[in-house]
């Protein structure tokens, strides 16, 4: 992550996640009406006058409500302020200043942080001259009036921010790193999974189904392994999906899918493998991702010797005809075999990434065709003369033969076994064309 980071934070409802979109270029975070949508931290990237910075959205600062959420989210908003290297504190101009501004700036006064009061919603002079009462607040270098909707005051205040920048900052500091989401439906462990991994509370974590909302990054360095994590929100069936809110929860747990290279899907041991959990792994296979299957609340399960080989064989069953995924039983309560998890998602990675030289390939695989050459069609003998990885971002591996259109779905599946018997990716799936030769 670069140095150069702001945070932007506030009481609920003030356009907080709006202002970081604009700030990061992109609809990164989920936008609503009602207010608490945030919970926990959420880091883009943006770029002003040259300099480089990493954004933090942060959930709504509450005090004294009936919000179950309200701890953690503070908790995470002090995180958000102790990282930053400059506070964002919004207001909203319509509103005017509450109790609940002035109980923040009393925790903001703690801070030996630039602050800059960011009075929103001020999109016309009018309401841009009402902006004076906020100096009561006492916190702050100077008011900026913007509107974090069209975005008008927003490069005054980037001027003045970036100033305090030493360094241009890196334009994408994630750029070339693993990118590893975890997904799985709701209260399947995986905000658990990922803060103790991380070894901080970066994501909030109760027995509420839906917790988690946005697509949480963080980035992970440990045991010389180096990737970006993603804590997403749980993926249920449609017709169970009844709030906007949640709906763009499960688009964004989906779009992390999509740019992961790994997916890590958890699974409830107490409830076993359900139809939503076959969905997600499917969908991580079409869009040709490496997978690793955890299945999480091991202890809780009654066990004999043969309960693991058991439990396994029913996943690949359920899963069938996907017969290449590693499956990792862990306890997220009791650390059972987390690290394990990791390192088999690094293997998958390296699995996903492997380039196989061209005589390697044709000395294991010829051998192999000679003995159980394709079927012959219309009496028509099929020859593969040889064979080369094409170069992808997933594995795929060119056959090039005298008659690419007669080979058939069975004879393909027999080479690709063969190919995973002698070069294992274990974990990724793998594509095979038939060329012309």
């Amino acid at each position: 992550m670069s140095s150069n980071i702001i945070a932007i934070v506030g009481r609920p409802n003030v356009g907080k996640s709006t202002l970081f979109n604009r700030l990061v270029g992109s609809r990164k975070a989920i936008m609503d009406n009602e207010s608490g949508v945030t919970r926990d931290r959420s880091y883009g990237h943006g770029e002003w006058c040259g300099k480089f910075f990493t954004v933090i959205d942060t959930g709504g600062y509450v005090h004294g409500s009936s919000d179950i959420f309200e701890e953690e989210i503070n908790k995470q908003v002090e995180l958000a302020i102790t990282e930053a290297d400059v506070i964002l504190f919004m207001v909203d101009v319509d509103a005017g200043l509450t109790g609940l501004d002035e109980e923040f700036a009393a925790v903001l006064r703690r801070s030996k942080k630039p602050i800059y009061i960011v009075a929103n919603k001020a999109d016309t002079h009018a309401r841009a001259h009402q902006t004076g009462e906020f100096y009561a607040l006492g916190v702050g270098e100077e008011i900026y009036p913007i509107s974090s909707q069209n975005g008008s005051g927003t490069g005054d205040l980037l001027d003045e921010v970036v100033k305090h920048f030493k360094d241009e900052g890196v334009e994408d500091p994630d750029a070339g790193i693993p990118k590893i989401a975890v997904l799985g439906r709701p209260n399947a462990g995986k905000s658990s999974f990922v803060n103790l991994l991380l070894g901080v509370e970066r994501n909030i974590v109760t027995d509420i189904a839906g917790t988690t909302r946005d697509a949480i990054h963080s980035r992970y360095n440990a045991f010389g392994k180096e990737f970006i994590l993603v804590d997403t929100a749980g993926l249920r069936r449609k017709s169970k999906v009844n709030e906007d809110i949640e709906f763009y929860s499960v688009m964004r747990a989906v779009r992390a899918l999509e740019d992961a290279d790994v997916c890590i899907v958890m699974l409830d041991a107490t409830r076993g493998i359900e139809a939503q959990d076959v969905n997600i792994i499917t969908l991580a296979e079409k869009n040709r991702k490496g997978i690793v299957i955890l299945v999480n609340k091991w202890d809780l399960v009654e066990k004999d010797t043969n309960s693991t080989k058991e439990f396994e064989e029913l996943i690949l069953e359920k899963i069938a005809p996907i017969k290449y995924v590693p499956v990792i039983f862990t306890s997220v309560l009791t650390k059972q075999r987390i690290h394990k998890a990791v390192e088999k998602a690094m293997e998958v990675y390296d699995n996903k990434t492997r380039k196989i030289s061209t005589s390697k390939l044709n000395d294991k695989m010829l051998p192999e065709i000679e003995r159980y050459p394709p079927p012959a069609i219309k009496g028509k003998l099929i020859k593969i003369k040889y064979i080369t990885q094409i170069p992808t971002h997933n594995p795929t591996f060119a056959f090039f033969c005298n008659l690419p259109q007669y080979i058939k779905e069975s004879y393909t599946r027999y080479l690709e076994n063969r190919l995973r018997e002698h070069f294992g990716f274990e974990g990724v799936p793998i594509k095979l064309v038939f060329r012309k030769k």
